[in-house]
């Protein structure tokens, strides 16, 4: 498993009963580290791409038939969750909590409950040393 990401879940600081919504989930790997810290808790994973929706969905198969996580086909800008509330919404690498924070926040503030949390994660580009 990634540290890298295995960092990030610590940082998150899930609580059992957080409703968790990850935005950009890619082959779901966050997401099972996310799921194993829930008992009544849920999360909700998204992803612009079918071929990771598919992967984390294989990869999370357990949480989704134990109805602890879900993965859908969705992008930021196009998401429509209906009147569902999350504690905590979290992204890495997603670009647009990168390069536009006020208006990715924006776009997710409708499913925000009372006191959530949201967290974006993002590397910045490395620059390779130059020999001197």
């Amino acid at each position: 498993m990634s540290e890298r990401l295995r960092g990030v879940v610590g940082h998150l600081a899930i609580r059992p009963c957080d409703r968790v919504l990850e935005i950009g989930c890619g082959q779901g790997v966050a997401a099972g580290m996310v799921c194993e810290l829930l008992s009544t808790g849920t999360l909700t994973a998204v992803d612009r791409s079918v071929k990771m929706v598919e992967a984390a969905t294989r990869r999370n198969a357990r949480f989704v038939a134990s109805g602890k996580a879900e993965f859908l086909i969705a992008s930021l800008e196009d998401m429509c969750l209906g009147d569902r509330r999350f504690d905590l919404v979290f992204a890495v690498r997603v670009g647009l909590f990168h390069r536009e924070p006020d208006r990715a926040h924006a776009l997710v503030r409708p499913w925000l409950a009372p006191g959530a949390r949201v967290l974006s994660f993002y590397d910045e580009p490395r620059v390779p040393s130059v020999p001197s």
